[in-house]
């Protein structure tokens, strides 16, 4: 998927369809002088309804579509026949898509099952036919229920990407080339800040034809919960990730330091993501000789208080371990030891 093609932000006008008119026929027929009231009900209005898709990733498809209406409800007829209702307008959203209100930003409700359908805008109750309204002291009623209008409503959908495993760090760490060597996404790799510029994802084969999702976002600097730099405006996509794996290069100068101010910056987001599990790739790695590993991995053992691996993306070292730790933990809920 390429940058171009990721939206994950989509404001849109959406209709339902008026409820048809009740009909105020009366019966004629040859040989019957009085016939009454035979006036059938309107059709509702068609809804218009989100629904689930799994095999959809991004709201693209809605890039060019702003306007969404259903069909109106058909009016009533004679012979007490109901008319037809309208054809509800089917939006699909990639799992994870979260509505709100345009206007006063409350979250309406979200998608995150496949097949899963919500009612957005209700269409209009067609109104009932003058049968309704005979009685033994008007038995002629010559009049019936208009529709009810339709619902409009300016939304917008945000897209909260599901992901297993969310890669987290400082821009230039490595993630964009961790995601292509592990998966076969093909993210945008450059030697400068700020490379990727939409959330990229990829599957991760693992042993035995089984897989799970990586997500890289874009880097995360500090005061990106404030809005500096362009996390923060990614940020919402870590909320659905079920592991946050922090990605720090070997030659920064303070790991723990890296890992505090982007554990800070998702706490001051949102505090709840503190309860996801974490682990710690040191990338890079590769430019560490055996010596100088083995005395981070003392000072390490002291300051880090979540599991961590050393690995290389270009050299592919310690992928495997890196694999196994994560699958891990996405199928058990007990603590990994401290160093892998």
């Amino acid at each position: 998927m390429t940058e171009g093609n990721f939206v994950d932000y989509i404001k849109l006008y959406v209709a339902s369809g008026n409820g048809g008119k009740g009909s105020a026929h009366l019966h004629r027929e040859k040989y019957v002088t009085k016939g009454g009231p035979d006036g059938g009900d309107g059709g509702r209005g068609g809804h218009v309804i989100l629904r689930g898709n799994k095999n959809l990733w991004t709201l693209f498809h809605l890039k060019f579509k702003k306007h969404i209406r259903a069909g109106h409800g058909e009016h009533g007829s004679k012979s007490r026949s109901t008319g037809a209702d309208g054809e509800d307008a089917f939006v699909e959203v990639p799992l994870g898509t979260v509505v709100r209100d345009a206007e006063t930003k409350e979250i309406l409700f979200e998608i995150t099952e496949d097949g899963e359908e919500k009612v957005l805008v209700e269409g209009g109750k067609g109104g009932l036919g003058n049968w309704h309204f005979k009685s033994s002291t008007n038995q002629t009623p010559r009049y019936a229920q208009p529709g009810i209008p339709m619902e409009e409503k300016d939304v917008i959908l945000e897209l909260k990407v599901l992901a297993d495993v969310g890669l987290v760090g400082f821009p230039n760490a490595g993630k964009s080339t961790l995601l292509s060597v592990m998966t076969s996404a093909k993210p945008k790799i450059a030697d400068y800040e700020f490379t990727t510029l939409k959330p990229n994802l990829g599957i991760v084969e693992y042993r035995d034809f089984k897989t799970f999702i990586m997500a890289d976002i874009p880097g995360i600097i500090e005061g990106a919960a404030e809005g500096k730099g362009l996390g923060h405006y990614f940020l919402r996509h870590i909320e659905r990730n079920s592991i946050l794996l922090f990605l720090i290069p070997a030659d920064a100068k303070d790991i723990k330091k890296q890992y505090d101010i982007l554990l800070d910056e998702l706490r001051r987001y949102n505090p709840e993501m503190l309860d996801k599990e974490r682990l710690i790739a040191i990338s890079k790695s590769d430019m560490l000789d055996a010596e100088l590993k083995a005395e981070m991995k003392s000072e390490l053992d002291k300051t880090l208080p979540v599991p961590y691996l050393f690995i290389s993306s270009v050299a592919q070292q310690g992928l495997t371990e890196l694999k196994d730790a994560l699958w891990k933990m996405l199928n058990s809920s007990e603590t990994a030891p401290k160093s892998i």
